[in-house]
């Protein structure tokens, strides 16, 4: 059984442009990327529930071609839940939405993190307003090592975030999102 689960654009950039995203989703189960042969009537079952769960099931005969930049990031998911993961990495999974897409994409993130059926979520971002209100703990790295870890609310400051970016900033919390602004000054640059 495989425990860990990956969504990454380039794994999914990978996926055939004829495979449908039904197909998608069952290739999690065998940790391959375009599916291969006949769906069993099982996995069929399990991996429309699973569509059903990312509100999804109306894409599932659809091409991948046909996805939107969202739709692939969800059924992504949908493919590392067919696994019956323990843990999923999503590893930069805003990159190449738009500004709407992206808010319904972490909409999405946060409702399926508030469900039983939710694996430990792992979020790899560079930006620190698409960390949902569910996830609890940061892990921030700089230069491959780890500059602070903890909960959200005493790693997410302006002190770490400028020591991290080497830049001064201005970390802000509002309705349970964090925002960050650059004052303007690289610390690198100063003599």
């Amino acid at each position: 059984m495989k425990s860990v689960g990956l969504v990454s654009p380039s794994l999914l950039q990978r996926v055939s442009p004829s495979e449908t995203a039904l197909e998608t989703v069952v290739s999690g189960k065998y940790a391959m990327v375009n599916y291969w042969g006949e769906v069993s009537a099982a996995d069929r079952r399990k991996a429309m529930g699973i569509l059903r769960q990312l509100e999804c099931d109306h894409l599932a005969y659809r091409a991948w071609r046909k996805l939107s930049q969202g739709e692939r990031q969800r059924i992504g998911i949908g493919r590392a839940m067919m696994a019956n993961l323990r843990l999923l990495l999503l590893d930069e999974p805003c990159a190449g939405l738009d500004p709407i897409a992206r808010e319904n994409f972490l909409q999405f993130l946060e409702h399926l993190a508030g469900t039983s059926a939710s694996p430990t979520l792992v979020l790899v971002t560079h930006h620190i307003e698409e960390i949902v209100p569910s996830l609890s703990h940061v892990l921030v790295l700089k230069s491959g090592r780890i500059l602070a870890s903890g909960p959200k609310e005493q790693v997410l400051t302006s002190a770490v975030l400028s020591a991290a970016f080497d830049a001064e900033v201005t970390v802000v919390q509002s309705d349970s999102r964090y925002n960050m602004a650059f004052n303007g000054t690289r610390r690198s640059a100063r003599l």
